[in-house]
């Protein structure tokens, strides 16, 4: 063993710095008073809290919404509104008081939650609403349909969407040819199978197909599902054998936590969550959470009821938005306030589906990439948010995992390991390159001539 002399006493030089998002979090953490409102000045405490008051206050139309906001909501800004939803809305308007009160009714134009809940039409990309290649299932989840509403596109995992209504509409929503009522632009789908009788070919469908271990419980959102109805549907599931993960999925969580903090929806879950541990099955909650300000402390006491009854998780899917949460402060200071605040773990963040009229909400493959740089480091390991790219035909890709990329015309290229379940028995899917498309707005000058070309001679495909 070398001998070298004794270096001397160690002299600790590391400390704490500056850094782009301060922590602790600085914001504070209080139910925003709802009596600032003019619509709500008289409403008191036990109303506000009630999920039966919520669901009958919830604004549908202009006319509640005036109602609501008042001399709050500038008249330039209710005008384009309500263009909006007669020229360029894919979703009809429904917002919980819940979620209309998390947003600044200071400057409501520029208010992150309303910029997605409630979108007007100056927000949109005049020169380019939609993307050429956009399309109503961008996904093409009911391609792949097994039965009805259930879509099998994993080798292991299914979503079953139970029922096609939320508690409250995103002006972004990737099911916008199902979900919810139907609009001046999108006459929607409906579901052609009764509720019961669909319920049980995708349970009768499960029970037949023993490679599929997990299921994601959607819709729609769950919070609009009776309780016995999701208890017995969900209790159902837990009896097959082959489950070994089931996701409820349900932005209301976040938009009306006052239905999860019902007696008889507790006690459902709760029977739910002792029979899952009974099964040795992993039951957990998965929620939409794109800003910080959506974040309260009823949102928090929900999730709390959840963990303690034993639910393995409750976890947030973002979707990056443009003008919402695209920075990597708004990003960090929401990672933040999910983990230490209302105990949600960051878990993806989902780039904006390709759906018509959503240009002005998507950001590039290349910009994800630059969000997802910024923000490791952070946050532990276990809970930094990957983003993701869900790619038509493929399915959820981290953002680095593109096999090329034409910057110019904003093509990223992907491939996959595995078939969808419409590609059974296509001996050459596995060897295809699929497309992803960046938003035009994005692209320079040269990429977006390309498509100014493309829109007015299309071809059946890119030209690459």
């Amino acid at each position: 063993m070398r001998n070298t002399p004794n270096p001397g006493p160690f002299v600790p030089r590391a400390h704490a710095v500056s850094q782009p998002l301060p922590y602790p979090l600085e914001r504070e953490w209080a139910e925003p008073d709802w009596r600032r409102l003019p619509g709500y000045r008289d409403v008191s405490r036990e109303d506000w809290e009630s999920a039966q008051w919520q669901r009958a206050h919830t604004v549908k139309n202009l006319r509640q919404l005036q109602t609501a906001l008042g001399d709050l909501l500038p008249d330039d800004l209710l005008a384009s509104i309500e263009r909006d939803q007669a020229e360029r809305a894919t979703m009809s308007m429904l917002l919980p008081p819940q979620m209309l009160n998390t947003m600044d009714e200071r400057d409501p134009w520029a208010d992150p939650v309303r910029r997605y809940m409630l979108p007007a039409l100056d927000d949109r990309d005049a020169q380019w609403p939609s993307h050429p290649l956009a399309t109503r299932d961008s996904l093409h989840e009911a391609d792949m349909w097994a039965v009805e509403g259930l879509t099998h596109r994993y080798p292991t995992k299914v979503l079953a969407e139970v029922l096609s209504t939320c508690p409250q509409y995103c002006g972004h929503c990737t099911r916008m040819d199902l979900v919810g009522n139907s609009t001046p632009q999108v006459d929607k789908y409906k579901f052609q199978v009764k509720q019961p009788s669909r319920h049980e070919q995708i349970l009768d469908y499960l029970r037949r197909t023993p490679s599929v271990r997990d299921v994601v419980v959607s819709g729609g959102d769950i919070a609009n599902l009776p309780i016995r109805v999701l208890e017995g549907f969900v209790s159902q599931l837990l009896d097959i054998e082959n489950i070994r993960d089931i996701r409820l999925a349900t932005k209301g969580l976040m938009g009306i936590p006052q239905h999860f903090l019902q007696d008889e929806v507790l006690q459902g879950l709760d029977r739910l969550a002792r029979k899952a541990a009974e099964r040795e099955v992993d039951l957990a909650v998965h929620t939409h959470v794109n800003h910080a300000n959506q974040l309260t402390p009823l949102v928090g006491k929900a999730v709390r009821k959840l963990l303690e009854m034993g639910f393995r998780d409750v976890r947030n899917q973002g979707v990056l938005l443009r003008g919402v949460n695209t920075s990597s402060r708004d990003l960090l200071e929401l990672c933040f306030t999910l983990l230490d605040r209302a105990k949600i773990m960051p878990y993806y963040f989902y780039m904006c589906d390709m759906i018509p009229n959503s240009e002005h909400w998507r950001i590039s493959v290349a910009q994800a990439q630059e969000l997802q740089h910024a923000i490791m480091g952070y946050l532990p390991g276990f809970a930094t948010p990957r983003i993701v790219c869900d790619v038509p035909f493929v399915g959820k890709r981290w953002i680095h995992q593109l096999e090329s990329y034409d910057r110019e015309k904003g093509i990223s290229y992907w491939t996959k390991n595995y078939r969808t379940g419409i590609e059974f028995d296509d001996p050459d899917a596995l060897d295809r390159r699929f497309e992803y498309y960046d938003p035009i707005h994005s692209l320079p000058e040269a990429g977006k001539e390309y498509w100014r070309r493309f829109r007015i001679a299309p071809s059946p495909s890119p030209v690459t």
